[in-house]
């Protein structure tokens, strides 16, 4: 047995000593296949065998880092939260007039609308986890979608079908727990919400956009975990939900900054998730000492201090010595360690190669194999 395994006895349900966000570099066969799909070179279905073979030879690469979980990269999405919101019933997709902009470069123009009432009836993302469950092993599946949070973040509304807040809020709660129901009819285990939203709060310039918005930022953050409590409110005792919480990642590129302060009492202690997965890896993301606020002596966090902005590996001493500082808040045997994000929200991914990304991996379980002996 080797010794993450033996390791994993320590922590045996995820979130795991060594875990990962999820997004995974796109590989040459992926990038070539959605270009000649959207050339009408091939059909959907080629396509869809494609990203089976290379979602397959993925999960392999994943095994052999010696990380417990595994997911498909996202591989099968342009967008990290696009895709799975305009499957949502009344959330249809339109031509933005721009992207969204980065630290020195935008994304490509993309956007969503609530158009309806909202609600889950059916997803395509539900096959593609059945398939991901289907070549998990003995690891563990772990599937990522957007939280309820970032349709509100990212999506233009309707005032003609929501003029209320509150009547949005709650039937977009309402669709999430249909979702998450689903998905664990169809066997997840471990589910992640991904959201950006909460780093508004993280930044005078981001409550003055709350404010400009016709809110205030103490509002908002209620409304925010209100819809994530809502949401997770009955799911099933053996079903994980983490969120990660995120200050934007585009080709290696950041769209905000600032500690959790802001936020840190709601995300901490006002969230009943199982788990968070905190963005650490640079000054932006401030000290550890929001984490002061964690009183529930039951949630994992998940320190995101290896970057997966960069190929060069941290100095281990160093990251051992900020789990150590992290430790002075909440007890090490309340902390994991992951990257700071995926490798690629988008399918244009960051910049490293695919082979320093599987060092990263490797470079987070050799390094929470000291740590937690």
């Amino acid at each position: 047995m080797g010794e993450i395994e033996l390791n994993n006895r320590i922590r045996t349900t995820a979130p795991f000593r060594a875990d990962h966000v999820g997004s995974l570099l796109r590989t040459d066969a992926i990038k070539t296949a959605r270009l000649k799909k959207a050339a009408g070179e091939i059909t959907a279905e080629h396509l869809r065998e494609i990203e089976n073979d290379e979602i397959i030879r993925i999960v392999e690469k994943q095994k052999e880092t010696g990380i417990q979980v595994i997911t498909d990269g996202e591989f099968r999405r342009a967008w990290w939260h696009f895709d799975f919101l305009e499957g949502l019933d009344g959330v249809e997709p339109f031509s933005a007039e721009s992207g969204i902009q980065f630290k020195g470069v935008t994304t490509k123009a993309r956007g969503i609308k609530v158009t309806g009432k909202l609600d889950f009836t059916d997803h395509p993302m539900l096959r593609d986890y059945a398939f991901l469950d289907s070549i998990k092993g003995s690891h563990t599946a772990k599937m990522t979608i957007p939280s309820p949070n970032m349709l509100h973040f990212r999506g233009q509304i309707d005032k003609d079908v929501y003029p209320d807040d509150d009547e949005f809020f709650h039937d977009l709660a309402q669709a999430y727990k249909k979702a998450i129901k689903a998905f664990y009819d169809a066997g997840c285990r471990y589910l992640q919400l991904d959201d950006t939203a909460w780093a508004v709060f993280f930044s005078e310039a981001g409550e003055e956009q709350i404010r400009a918005k016709g809110t205030t930022p103490e509002k908002l953050r209620e409304r925010f975990a209100r819809s994530i409590n809502e949401a997770i409110a009955d799911k099933p005792e053996d079903l994980v939900v983490t969120m990660h919480i995120c200050r934007g990642n585009f080709q290696s590129s950041w769209t905000a900054e600032g500690g959790y302060d802001g936020a840190s009492e709601t995300i901490f202690d006002g969230l009943n998730l199982d788990g968070l997965f905190l963005e650490y890896d640079d000054s932006r993301s401030g000290s550890f000492e929001a984490l002061r606020y964690v009183k529930r002596p039951n949630i994992q966090l998940v320190l995101g201090l290896i970057t997966s902005k960069f190929g060069e590996l941290e100095d281990p001493d160093t990251i051992k010595r900020r789990i150590d500082e992290a430790a002075k808040f909440v007890s090490l045997d309340q902390l994991c360690l992951s990257p700071q994000c995926g490798f690629a929200s988008t399918e244009e991914g960051n910049l490293l190669t695919e082979d320093q990304q599987w060092e990263k991996l490797k470079h987070v379980v050799r390094i929470a194999e000291d740590v937690w002996k």
